[in-house]
């Protein structure tokens, strides 16, 4: 044993574990470090085993307008973890607007009507369906918690604070291995109010400085003090209110979009695997037909779909793209977006990037061809973005 000691601890440091964790996150969502930097936190502290006993390990408020990617880091959470964006237990509190609806959620007691055909959907094999060796963690998701029922909040009182829930049929649930997640819009007026007041959908100057930041985080917070009592706020670990996407935002999402495209095509059952391209043109049109403030990255995603998603599934449906195809993507002079095959058999080199050997032998087994030089000599990168 070792006495006199000076050695100086650094409590800010982060395990391997929480630095992996945080960059797969940080892979996925653009622009929200308050909420990146919490659920980070929390993590770390479940791995080290401090979590307060008979408590959720954590209590989660996301504020903000919608589009504002609220849901989506949930989903990136669990895809952090369990590498499945729907390893959530979702509850949509849309669903429960009036208080007998609570018996979808905890089941009906014994002796009234349908009490054997009410299913709960919070129940203790829910929650553990996605438990693995090395994380007993559970995700529990309540989105759009304003529109919920009185009861469901009476309800929430109790999971929030002693992490125990009774269903109909009188079986505990136990909570406290659940990270739960409330999502809520309230305030989202507010602060667009904020915004309009000296801008449209930026300032003048083009940025939204730190003072907009703060009235538009002070609006959200006193919305939602108004709205639930101060039992319920007490209950909340941290509130995070997310902030307004900017054009820079917007350009990583962008490109975190496409990538998401090109996967999806990866994966399409069938011949019909290919890789495209697109030119900053096309990417600078996305930008422009896909920035609306009141939408957020949400009418990004539509932008996408109706340019490119819908224009390529047209072009694989009539054979015109076929499997290992690279096709590049242009505006012409008028504007229109072109679409070129500029090589065949590019596939194989991709999917060795991206997935390594054994995908990429697949892709050729299905191209049934070899891949020689050619691909490599159509010309620059197959594809500028991941």
């Amino acid at each position: 044993m070792k006495i006199g000691l000076n050695v100086s601890l650094d409590p800010s440091r982060r395990s391997s574990d929480a630095q992996d964790f945080d960059s797969a996150i940080r892979r996925k969502i653009v622009g929200q470090e308050d909420a990146i930097e919490k659920v980070t936190e929390i993590f770390q502290m479940f791995s080290a085993g401090l979590n307060a006993p008979g408590r959720p390990v954590g209590n989660l408020l996301f504020l903000g307008p919608t589009g504002s990617g609220k849901t989506r880091v949930v989903e990136a959470v669990a895809e952090a973890l369990f590498g499945d964006p729907r390893a959530v237990v979702k509850i949509d509190c849309a669903e429960f607007q009036h208080s007998h609806e609570i018996a979808k959620l905890i089941g009906s007691p014994p002796g009234y009507l349908g009490h054997r055909e009410t299913h709960p959907l919070l129940t203790q094999e829910a929650l553990n369906q996605w438990h693995t060796d090395r994380f007993k963690l559970s995700l529990v998701l309540f989105d759009e918690i304003e529109k919920a029922s009185d009861a469901l909040w009476q309800l929430l009182l109790g999971i929030l604070d002693k992490a125990t829930l009774t269903l109909g049929d009188n079986r505990r649930v136990d909570l406290s291995r659940c990270l739960i997640f409330l999502t809520s819009n309230l305030g989202a007026g507010e602060m667009n109010e904020v915004l309009n007041g000296t801008m449209g959908f930026a300032r003048p100057n083009g940025k939204i400085d730190s003072k907009i930041d703060k009235k538009m985080s002070n609006a959200a917070i006193e919305a939602a003090r108004r709205k639930f009592s101060p039992e319920f706020m007490n209950r909340l670990d941290k509130i995070v209110v997310f902030k307004t996407l900017r054009p820079e935002h917007l350009e990583k999402i962008l490109e975190i979009e496409l990538g998401l495209v090109q996967q999806r095509i990866l994966h399409a059952t069938g011949n019909n695997q290919f890789v495209f391209s697109c030119t900053p043109r096309v990417k600078a049109l996305l930008l422009r037909e896909g920035t609306d403030f009141k939408y957020g990255a949400r009418h990004l995603k539509r932008a996408i779909e109706k340019n490119l998603v819908f224009p390529l599934a047209n072009l694989v449906a009539t054979a015109q793209v076929k499997l290992g195809d690279y096709i590049r993507i242009d505006l012409n002079e008028e504007g229109i977006m072109t679409f070129v095959k500029e090589a065949e058999g590019a596939l194989v080199p991709v999917l060795l990037e991206k997935y390594g050997p054994e995908f990429a032998s697949q892709g050729a087994a299905k191209a049934g061809r070899h891949v020689g030089r050619d691909a490599a000599a159509s010309g620059g990168p197959l594809i500028d973005h991941k």
